[in-house]
């Protein structure tokens, strides 16, 4: 009997030298017969128990011998197959064939505004500073001259963090300023761009996240004309020479005094328009000078140092640019609405 099993093993290893594999079909076959679950050397290795216990270490090399072997020819076959369709598949390739033209992305209306704003003021001496959007209460509102009972401080303005009053969500690049003003000694002549929540019902003209820049400088004896000849400038580069400003008086809690600032509109020339409500003006931002208090609570010398500050929504500035109506475009990431914009900027 142990004789049999001997040649049954011998035969099933000439089998495997011999059997004939030229493709993937046959390569699987090659694999259900030899390796698989129900291999046909399976039901040899329960037959050690009839072997001669003399003979037994010589059965068990054999049996492993036929086995590797069944492997090894397998292996062998599975790479030369493999790359035999990957060099199939390149000889298929026509190099001579024009290429696929690669798609080229446009910029988003609020980053092609927000680099032309940034470059605007950068010509004039300003510098971009970029702070955190989880933000310590004090430098969000207390150095800004917030009081406590401040309407802005409500849950229904703020997105505080779970479980705390004192970190939240910031809702303006003031808080930028306020850091800028406690860590350098001025002067100081910033720019603050950066993303900004509300808590605010989402609707066409507002939504609970958007994008401010703001502007401080900070030295000796800035005066309002100052402000007003710096925002003058902006608003000519920004919307064209023959722009035309006003500023009307207006209460900030960090500055004093306080103005919002309207700018010729650009859309009609003044004469009248939808975007300008019929007014020939459009509002574009607060401004004013820094409140004494704000500098002292930041520790500059009010007595020496005096400033002026500024600030707009970049996403306004982008919906007035483009004639857009809806904020929410902004967010939605709609390929056929970004397609529009030019990557200019």
């Amino acid at each position: 009997m142990s004789a049999e099993i001997f040649d049954q093993l011998r035969t099933i290893q000439q089998d495997i030298e011999a059997y004939p594999v030229g493709n993937a079909a046959e390569l699987e076959a090659f694999r259900i017969r030899f390796l698989g679950s129900k291999n046909i050397l399976k039901g040899l290795f329960a037959e050690i128990k009839n072997v001669p216990n003399d003979q037994k270490k010589a059965f068990g090399q054999l049996v492993n011998e036929v086995k590797q072997s069944a492997e090894q020819k397998f292996e062998a076959l599975q790479e030369s197959l493999s790359k035999a369709a990957l060099q199939e598949q390149a000889d298929s390739i026509d190099l001579t064939a024009p290429a696929i033209p690669l798609y080229n992305g446009s910029r988003h209306p609020v980053s092609i505004t927000l680099n032309r704003i940034t470059k605007i003021f950068e010509r004039i001496g300003f510098t971009v500073a970029e702070e955190r959007e989880i933000e310590d209460e004090w430098y969000n509102f207390g150095a800004m001259n917030t009081p406590e009972d401040h309407p802005a401080r409500d849950m229904q303005d703020t997105y505080y963090l779970k479980d705390s009053k004192q970190y939240l969500l910031r809702t303006h690049t003031s808080s930028v300023q306020a850091r800028m003003m406690t860590t350098t000694k001025p002067p100081i002549r910033i720019i603050a761009p950066g993303r900004v929540y509300r808590n605010e019902t989402i609707s066409a003209r507002s939504h609970c996240q958007f994008h401010q820049v703001e502007g401080l400088y900070i030295a000796e004896k800035v005066s309002f004309a100052d402000l007003k000849q710096t925002l003058y400038y902006f608003a000519r580069e920004m919307y064209g020479p023959d722009t035309r400003i006003r500023l009307r008086p207006s209460f900030f809690p960090f500055t004093e005094p306080s103005a919002e600032m309207d700018v010729s509109c650009f859309i009609c020339n003044a004469e009248g328009c939808n975007v300008c409500k019929h007014t020939g003006w459009v509002e574009i931002m607060g401004c004013g000078m820094v409140d004494p208090q704000v500098l002292t609570n930041c520790g500059i010398d009010a007595d020496k140092y005096s400033g002026f500050a500024f600030g707009m929504g970049i996403e306004r500035q982008a919906m007035m640019l483009y004639g857009i109506k809806d904020i929410r475009l902004l967010f939605e990431n709609d390929l056929r609405f970004l397609d529009q914009f030019s990557a200019a900027y």
